[in-house]
């Protein structure tokens, strides 16, 4: 079993002995330090907390422990049941919450859960804030309310602010979209996704949608990750269903990935870019990636006349980033939109509305509007961690074995060469070393991930 506290949340594999995986108790543990955090930061008022959840199917029981324990800690709670990230996070801000607790351990599969938290603004807590709450919780300093302050209950459901809230957006283009006549795939890996994007392309006006995984049943079809390798099924019947486009989301639906209408990926890192060459076009300004993503973003922006910065990995990162240098779009590789004008935070529904504008204001092919932008290809690998594995000191060898080229340690250890780059670091959210490597083809790209996988398993050898 596994449990694992950063500042991605607190997240492990349900079942399991306390401390070993994520269980009831520690879900009340850790629960209660955010209630405690939150009146901390928020001395005197009443604390306000809102929770949505994912579709999987350990959900209800986690969700029914979380709001239990806000209560029993005084808190208010204003539970929106089934709900994306983005939804949550647009509902802490409307309801005025000192907070959020998301439920969803968002592309891992079934086994896992998280408690994602959330700050006032409905953003990720950054480093310090994090280690304040896991500093609580190991000293159990939180107490629970006498039985006359008990927190209330009151039950919402945001996904219908949430999806008018994208239609309002300047850039979406709902006239555009209607005109097209689209017919629009989405594979929502039998999550929250596939209430919500279907009514989503419904309110934009696409002509036709064809539901792959939309039963949120928490039972996923396939690895939830939206990779390629686990989206073969899913790419033949877009291919031989006639649709423009199609989309694929996470479970808890912060990740794009697109899907041409042949079949063929448009790949991850180009949801972003994309979406931001579109953005750009329409009011120029900076953007921001995380080290792992694709440079093809850079080539974008420079297009546009803006600048282009690099984060750490880690939405909280990105975000900070983006206020720093004001960046009008963002996001992740992995298929993360963020859009200032509409909040910050990674956002497939945003997402879907700005591309199918982009689209159908395009007049191309989505496999044609591929094709406008540079060709980069990333080679994503992992290594499994074991206890005895000294992540950091290998991470400072590798640094050292490559210091003639132009190195970046502040989140692991990127190496850039001439027309490549390579980046190493340990998961927030996984026993795991990841190793993505970019090169001007993917042939490259995989030699250059083996060849830095070669170098790490002779260092743990």
């Amino acid at each position: 079993m596994t449990l694992i506290k950063s500042i991605s949340g607190i997240r492990g594999t349900i079942g399991g002995k306390p401390g070993e995986g994520l269980s009831p108790l520690d879900v009340v543990k850790y629960t209660a330090a955010y209630a405690e955090w939150a009146k901390q930061q928020h001395p005197g008022q009443t604390i306000t907390v809102v929770v949505g959840r994912d579709a999987r199917i350990s959900g209800p029981m986690v969700q029914s422990l979380v709001v239990a324990t806000l209560s029993g800690m005084g808190c208010m709670v204003v539970d929106l049941g089934m709900a994306t990230t983005p939804t949550t996070e647009i509902a802490v801000k409307e309801e005025n919450a000192q907070g959020g607790i998301i439920l969803t351990a968002s592309h891992n599969p079934k086994q896992w859960n998280a408690l994602k938290l959330l700050n006032q603004n409905g953003e990720f807590l950054n480093a310090a804030e994090g280690a304040l709450v896991l500093e609580i919780a190991e000293s159990e300093s939180y107490r629970f309310a006498e039985v006359d302050d008990l927190g209330e209950v009151f039950t919402k459901n945001y996904s219908d602010i949430h999806i008018q809230q994208v239609l309002d957006l300047a850039l979406v283009d709902v006239e555009a979209i209607r005109k097209a006549e689209f017919k629009v795939a989405i594979d929502a890996v039998n999550s929250v996704g596939g209430i919500v994007i279907p009514a989503l392309l419904k309110a934009l006006g696409v002509k036709e949608i064809v539901e792959i995984n939309c039963e949120a049943t928490g039972h996923f079809a396939h690895t939830p990750e939206p990779l390629p390798e686990n989206l073969l099924e899913t790419s033949a019947i877009i291919r031989e269903s006639g649709v423009d486009v199609g989309f694929v989301v996470d479970p808890d639906v912060d990740r794009l990935a697109i899907i041409s209408e042949d079949g063929s990926m448009f790949n991850e890192e180009y949801s972003l870019v994309s979406i931001a060459d579109y953005v750009l076009s329409q009011t120029p300004g900076n953007t921001v990636s995380n080290l792992s993503s694709s440079r093809a973003l850079r080539d974008i922006t420079e297009k546009h006349g803006g600048t282009y910065a690099a984060a750490a990995v880690g939405e909280v990162n990105v975000v900070a980033k983006m206020k720093a240098t004001q960046a009008v779009i963002g996001g992740e590789g992995n298929g993360g939109i963020i859009y200032p004008a509409s909040h910050y935070g990674r956002d497939s529904l945003v997402g879907v509305a700005l591309f199918l504008s982009l689209l159908a204001k395009s007049g191309m092919k989505c496999s044609e509007l591929r094709q406008t932008y540079p060709d980069y290809f990333i080679s994503k690998n992992k290594i499994e961690l074991t206890p005895e594995i000294d992540v950091d000191g290998i991470l400072v060898k590798m640094k050292e074995k490559y210091q003639h080229e132009q190195v970046t340690d502040i989140d692991g250890v990127k190496i850039d060469f001439a027309d490549r780059w390579v980046h190493l670091r340990k998961s927030n959210t996984e026993p795991i070393i990841r190793i993505y490597a970019e090169a001007p083809s993917m042939a490259e790209a995989d030699l250059l991930a083996n060849t830095i996988i070669h170098d790490i398993k002779m260092l743990i050898a």
